[in-house]
C-alpha cells in the first residue's frame, strides 16, 4: 500500500528518501517524520518514507520505486552516508555519490591528511568504479544524527535543489554559508521573513502548509544482516570470496566480486570486513564505526576500534582475529573449526578443502534459541 504524496513532480524532479530505523525510537520518528513532511512541500520534489533501507528485498515496493526514478535522489537514514549509498547501489539503484554540506557533527575531522588523499588517488584507477562506471546522475547520501533540526536538512534540501538546477561549471561555488547568508537584498528565507536564521532556530513541525503529504510504502521487512561493498574502494582481490566459508560471496559475468547470498550471513559475525586489505566491506548495523561505514582509512583505526567490541586481542593479528569470529559462527552452526591456511598452499585449494570437510546440517533446537536471541537485538 502507498499512501498519496505529492506525486505531480515528475521522475526527473528530485526525490528525498527517508529511511526509518530500525528501533521504534519516539524521538528519531518524529525526526523522520518531519523531515519527510518538509521535503514534500518543496518544489520539484517527491518525499517517500520506506521500511529501514538495508532491511529492503531488492524486489521490494520502496527499492521498485528507487530503482524507476531517474533523477537525483537524496537518501536519509540513520546509516554512515557510504554505506547508504553501498546499500542502493547493491539494489541497482546507481549514480554519483554528490557532495552534501550537512554532516554528522562526531565525523568531522578538521586535520585531514592531504598526502593520505593523494595516496588514495594513486590507488583509483585499481578499483571497480574505474572499471564498470556508474551513471552521472547525483545521489545525496545524509546522515540523519547531522542534526536534529527539521530547518537544517530543509537548508541542505533547498541547496541541492539549486545545485540541480545550476550549469556544471557554476555547482562548485554554492556552499551552504551562501544560503544562510545570502549577497543580495531580494533573497527569500523559508518562511518568507528574510530571515534564515529564525526558520533555522524554530520548532520542528509536522505541518505543511500546503497540507501535502510524504509518500509511504507500507512494507515490514524483517532484520537483516550481510556485508555491503563499497566498491569504490574495493580492488575485487578475491580475499573475502576466499575466506568466507557460508557461501555469501559469488562474482558476476566481469569476474567482479558480488553479494550473491547476503542471507547466508551469519548475524554478527564482520570477520570478512576485517581481512578485507581495503576497508571496502562494510556491515551497516555493527557497532564498531569502522566495520559500519565511517570514513576512515583501510588501515590500523579500523582495527584498534574492533577491540572495544572484542576483536582483536591485544597481540592478535586482525586475520587470525577475522578467523577466530569466522569459526565461531562455523561452531554456531553446528560445523567443524577451518585453521588458517598455510600461506604456501594456494587460497583456493585451502578454500576448497574446508568446505569439503564441513558437511551441512539440519537445524536443531539450538539454532532456534540461538535466532531467538538475535531478534531480541539486545
Amino acid at each position: 500500500m502507498v499512501s498519496s504524496n505529492n506525486g505531480n513532480a515528475p521522475s526527473n524532479g528530485l526525490l528525498v528518501v527517508v529511511s526509518q530505523g530500525q528501533s521504534r525510537n519516539p524521538e528519531k520518528r518524529e525526526l523522520e517524520e518531519t523531515i519527510a513532511t518538509i521535503a514534500a512541500a518543496l518544489p520539484n520534489t517527491t518525499s517517500m518514507v520506506v521500511p529501514n533501507l538495508y532491511d529492503l528485498a531488492a524486489d521490494s515496493q520502496s527499492v521498485d520505486k528507487m530503482r524507476n526514478w531517474s533523477g537525483p535522489i537524496v537518501i536519509l537514514s540513520w546509516l554512515f552516508d557510504r554505506a547508504a549509498f553501498w546499500v542502493l547501489d547493491r539494489n541497482e539503484i546507481r549514480g554519483q555519490l554528490a557532495e552534501v554540506l550537512l554532516l554528522n557533527p562526531d565525523l568531522l575531522n578538521d586535520d585531514e591528511d592531504d598526502d593520505d588523499q593523494e595516496k588514495e588517488d594513486e590507488k583509483a584507477a585499481d578499483r571497480v568504479t574505474s572499471i564498470s562506471a556508474r551513471p552521472p546522475r547525483n545521489i545525496y547520501s545524509i546522515d540523519m544524527r547531522a542534526s536534529g533540526s527539521g530547518a537544517a536538512f530543509e537548508v541542505e534540501f533547498r541547496r541541492i535543489l539549486a545545485v540541480e538546477q545550476l550549469d556544471a561549471p557554476k555547482k562548485d561555488v554554492l556552499s551552504l554559508e551562501r544560503f544562510l547568508n545570502p549577497t543580495n537584498s531580494t533573497a527569500l528565507s523559508m518562511d518568507g521573513s528574510g530571515r534564515l536564521d529564525l526558520v533555522l532556530n524554530a520548532p520542528a513541525s509536522h505541518e505543511s502548509p500546503l497540507g501535502i503529504v510524504p509518500m509511504r510504502m507500507d512494507e515490514h521487512p524483517a532484520r537483516r544482516w550481510y556485508p555491503v561493498i563499497d566498491y569504490s574502494r574495493c580492488t575485487n582481490c578475491m580475499e573475502c570470496i576466499d575466506f568466507c566459508l557460508f557461501g555469501v560471496y559469488g562474482v558476476d559475468r566481469g569476474e567482479t566480486i558480488l553479494v550473491e547470498q547476503p542471507d547466508n550471513c551469519r548475524k554478527g559475525c564482520p570477520a570478512c570486513s576485517r581481512v578485507c586489505p581495503e576497508n571496502a566491506i562494510m556491515f551497516p548495523q555493527h557497532k564498531t564505526p569502522a566495520i559500519a561505514g565511517a570514513p576512515v582509512d583501510a588501515g590500523g583505526f579500523k582495527i584498534d576500534l574492533s577491540k572495544l567490541f572484542g576483536a582483536p586481542e591485544r597481540d592478535e593479528d586482525p586475520v587470525a582475529a577475522a578467523a577466530r569470529e569466522r569459526n565461531e559462527q562455523l561452531i554456531l552452526a553446528g560445523r567443524a573449526a577451518v585453521e588458517m591456511p598455510d600461506p604456501s598452499v594456494s587460497k583456493s585449494t585451502a578454500t576448497l578443502d574446508a568446505k569439503a570437510d564441513t558437511p551441512e546440517r539440519k537445524r536443531d533446537e539450538f539454532d532456534s534459541l540461538i535466532d531467538q536471541l538475535d531478534a531480541l537485538d539486545l
